[in-house]
């Protein structure tokens, strides 16, 4: 059982094979930094393992963990030479989490656990500083109370402001021994009045509660929200780490902070970071003090008066720089460092991977690579390729004129407009009727994740650039503009006001997280340029990888926008969506409602022109590259009238009264058109409609051949397959038309015939499908509905339950599903066994997601296919995906 807890100092950390699996990402580095000589508290790690069985064992620790627990708190007591609950020299200790994956201000924190009314006086004697004793017991109640007895923040915070009300000042720092007892007073009163019981004085029982109160807040609503968006497995469960305290609210020679070795928000390599005089780690997080500047630099490029600690504090300083650069170069990769300073002796009690954008992501990776700390495999391996999302979106036209209402800090980078909501429900809300919200708060808590997700962006009055806002932000790819000062707001009015005006919820505004600027109303947009440090990263993926990427995309604006981004031609061109355009609808209602083949023919020689032009322009957009074109899929009743007006419209055209028209409608309703008279199907029924496709496909390859303009390899898909005759009746069809075009035109054309694999039965049948098919697209999104007998439109509404259920660890239309994945390897195989020279790509959403781009490439496809803006992300997915086969990198 002492296994399961470890020492930081302990040697069995050394032989864990996968250390933060085990002791998790915090305890890790704690032991790791011990080992290399740096200034780290004593400690222990109560391992992932122990929540596993506290979880198990009804929420509760076993006996044998308790008096693990109590044997190691021995060893700290000799270390540091101080007795836990003593009441001469009291030991205090801080409870914090630790899961094997970064997860800021998810899970909860207790600090200055082992004070009582008693060891209060104890500390006090000791340090021969009573306020600051009286202040870390007011904090201990204040943290003890909310995250283990449940009291909510607001009740101690609208006590403190009483408080200093009450004083006339400002700020906690203000506030001396007498009021930091009153309100100790008061806060032991709020626990009772709150919970029905006493406020614990006993110190085991308060770091057995803490203990658990960690284990408890892995299964918190945010923490779940937060795992769910980052797809965090609820299996792996969290550490937790026991350390002695070290105070940073002891005076003006203590400090508290929390630094960066370089710049998370751009990835310039300078130290940057905040840091507060006479405070505790929380104060920084937190924002309820605002930080001051670490260097002297940051602090006059900011314009700021307050000393920065490269001024207050210099010798410690000097240290802090030099072990920022130890720790850079042993975990070889930028650092995110919380720090104390007590009585002018530095501790560190934290280091991990920073949290970055991705622009500083993507430059960190380039110059490690150039400063040779890392290889070219390490830089392309350490970018997360969904991140890379926010460096492909728009950012604000600058030529706009803007009105700037105020200022705050630039948190995380990029631009959003929306209305303004000041609560996550109501962020939640407007998101689900597909409103862009801001979502305005004094400062964010962990309870805001779910809101922070749905909004555009998030403004905070308080913080700094390392408060909560941020740093989530940054991870979620959200702009944020923090700690504005300049704004004041009221939750009950619903509003916030500058020094010039009053904006109300609902009114739209625009943040700047690049500049820190707050605009009001809506600013326009410009496609943002490609940095030389991003050309060079995805250059380094082209390299490793073997899969092409191609684009999901019908017009030649988004065409040429994938093209642009490195796509290897089209996957997936969907000739329906050329049908809506105002011009031709009309047409296509009316050869839908054709009765009779000459009636149809007319309306599909109407439409004849628009399509060959469609394709014309694709064609020498995507020259030299392949295009697959998907014959008409969805069921017709899709492109019926639906207003009154428009089928007074139809009536006009086609010359029928309109009770006709009503009753040809009635006619091709079907009770399940996603399973009905749809694809291939169409085609059998109505070949006239694939003619007239394949018709301006051949002309417009025709045309450019002849006006000798270089053009796009065509490649024609049959959807919705399920049999061999199916794809032999459409194929003879393709191949009549081009012999009919080529013959007409005198000219040569290459093409190939191939189809959509959605459906199961076209999976396991795939060998007979194979001898008429030169190419097969797995369209996984249909095929992922149709194997699961699910509704992509609807089953949104219960997913959720699955995933809660762990039922689906992911939603299987974000992430390809293991039995969808079966399908696929069968016909792969299948596929190639009766066509050895059969191409092989994928077409749907899953197209553009990392980890079923790993799938694609581990089953052998060709190519993956996604929209314009994913191509980036499945270049540098595939790239990953090969070097984890070649050299088993972890992810």
């Amino acid at each position: 059982m002492n296994k399961l807890i470890l020492n930081f100092k302990s040697k069995e950390s050394k032989k864990i094979k996968n250390p933060k699996n085990f002791l998790g990402g915090k305890g890790a580095n704690l032991s790791e930094m011990g080992r290399i000589g740096l200034p780290v508290p004593p400690g222990f790690t109560i391992s992932t393992k122990v929540c596993e069985l506290f979880y198990k064992d009804k929420k509760k620790l076993n006996s044998q963990i308790v008096s693990t627990i109590k044997k190691e708190l021995k060893t700290i007591e000799k270390e540091v030479g101080k007795k836990f609950g003593d009441l001469k020299n009291p030991l205090l200790l801080s409870v914090r989490s630790g899961a094997r994956v970064s997860m800021p201000g998810m899970m909860d924190t207790i600090l200055n656990l082992g004070l009582n009314d008693k060891t209060v006086i104890a500390l006090s004697n000791k340090t021969s500083n009573i306020r600051f004793a009286k202040d870390s017991y007011r904090r201990f109640i204040q943290m003890y109370g909310n995250v283990v007895m449940g009291v909510e923040s607001y009740h101690f915070e609208e006590l403190i402001e009483n408080y200093k009300l009450t004083k006339g000042v400002l700020l906690d720092t203000d506030l001396d021994a007498d009021d930091w007892q009153g309100l100790i007073n008061d806060f032991k009163k709020v626990v009772k009045d709150q919970t029905k019981k006493e406020f614990p004085q006993n110190v085991h029982d308060q770091l057995l509660g803490a203990i658990s109160a960690v284990f408890l807040s892995w299964e918190s609503n945010r923490a779940k929200v937060y795992r769910k968006l980052n797809q965090i497995p609820a299996e792996w469960g969290t550490a937790v780490n026991v350390q002695s305290m070290v105070f940073g609210n002891m005076g003006d020679d203590c400090a508290t902070g929390v630094v960066f070795t370089r710049n998370p928000s751009d990835g310039v390599n300078e130290v940057y970071g905040e840091y507060l005089i006479n405070a505790q780690g929380e104060d920084v997080v937190a924002g309820t003090r605002t930080p001051q500047y670490i260097t002297k630099k940051a602090r006059k490029d900011a314009k700021a008066k307050e000393s920065s600690m490269e001024e207050s504090m210099p010798k410690v300083f000097k240290q802090l720089d030099k072990i920022l650069k130890v720790l850079e170069k042993h975990y070889k990769d930028m650092q995110d460092v919380e720090f104390t300073v007590e009585n002018n002796k530095l501790w560190m009690l934290q280091t991990r991977a920073g949290k970055r954008t991705s622009k500083s992501a993507v430059r960190i990776a380039v110059d490690m690579v150039k400063e040779k700390l890392i290889s070219k495999k390490e830089a392309v391996m350490r970018i997360d390729p969904a991140s890379l999302d926010t460096l492909l979106h728009p950012t604000l036209d600058e030529k706009s004129l803007v009105n700037v209402i105020a200022n705050g800090l630039p948190a995380s980078p990029g631009a959003a407009s929306g209305k303004v909501v000041f609560s996550s429900e109501e962020a939640e809300r407007l998101n689900e009727v597909m409103q862009d919200t801001i979502l305005v708060r004094v400062e964010t808590s962990p309870e805001d994740i779910h809101g922070m997700h749905a909004a555009k962006g998030i403004l905070t009055a308080r913080g700094g650039m390392t408060s909560h806002a941020a740093v989530v932000a940054r991870g979620m790819g959200r702009p944020c503009v923090s700690g504005s000062s300049e704004i004041d707001i009221n939750y009950e009015a619903k509003t916030f006001k500058t020094s010039s005006i009053v904006v109300k919820e609902g009114e739209v505004i625009t943040i700047d997280g690049s500049t820190g600027r707050i605009i009001l109303g809506e600013v326009p947009t410009v496609k943002p340029e490609m940095s030389r440090d991003f050309s060079k990263l995805m250059s380094w993926a082209d390299g490793f990888r073997k899969l092409k990427i191609r684009t999901n995309s019908e017009t030649p604006l988004d065409t040429k926008t994938a093209r642009d981004f490195g796509a290897e031609g089209i996957g997936l061109c969907r000739t329906e969506h050329m049908f809506f355009d105002e011009e031709r609808i009309l047409s296509v209602r009316e050869m839908i409602l054709s009765k009779t083949v000459v009636d149809r023919n007319k309306a599909l020689a109407k439409l004849l022109p628009h399509q060959r032009k469609d394709f014309i322009e694709i064609f020498k957009i995507m020259r030299d590259l392949p295009v697959t074109v998907r014959l008409l899929d969805p069921p017709l009743h899709e492109f019926l009238p639906k207003t009154e007006k428009e089928i007074n419209d139809v009536a006009k055209v086609v010359g029928l009264p309109l009770k006709e028209i009503e009753s040809r409608i009635n006619e091709l309703h079907e009770q399940n058109p996603m399973l009905g008279h749809r694809g291939c199907r169409l085609g059998i029924s109505f070949p006239e409609i694939y003619e007239m496709q394949c018709r301006a496909i051949f002309e417009a390859l025709s045309e450019l051949k002849i006006k000798k303009i270089k053009s796009a390899f065509p490649e024609i898909m049959i959807p919705l397959v399920s049999t061999e005759a199916e794809i032999r009746i459409m194929k003879d069809l393709v191949v009549r038309v081009s012999r009919e075009v080529q013959k007409d035109k005198k000219v040569k054309v290459d093409y190939l015939v191939g189809t959509m694999i959605e459906l199961p039965r076209a999976a396991i049948k795939a060998d007979d499908i194979a001898k008429h098919a030169e190419f097969f697209s797995f369209g996984t999104n249909d095929l992922t509905q149709t194997t699961f007998g699910l509704s992509r439109d609807d089953s949104g509404k219960f997913l959720n339950d699955y995933i809660e259920n762990k039922i689906f660890s992911i939603d299987p239309f974000i992430s390809i599903d293991d039995g969808v994945g079966d399908l696929i390897e069968i016909a792969v195989e299948k596929g190639r066994r009766q066509n050895k020279k059969i191409k092989l790509g994928i077409c749907g959403e899953h197209g553009g997601d990392p980890k079923s781009i790993h799938f694609c490439a581990n089953v052998g496809l060709d190519y993956v296919s996604c929209s314009p803006y994913r191509v980036p992300i499945a270049r540098l997915a595939a790239a990953q995906a090969e070097l984890f086969k070649k050299t088993k990198f972890l992810t």
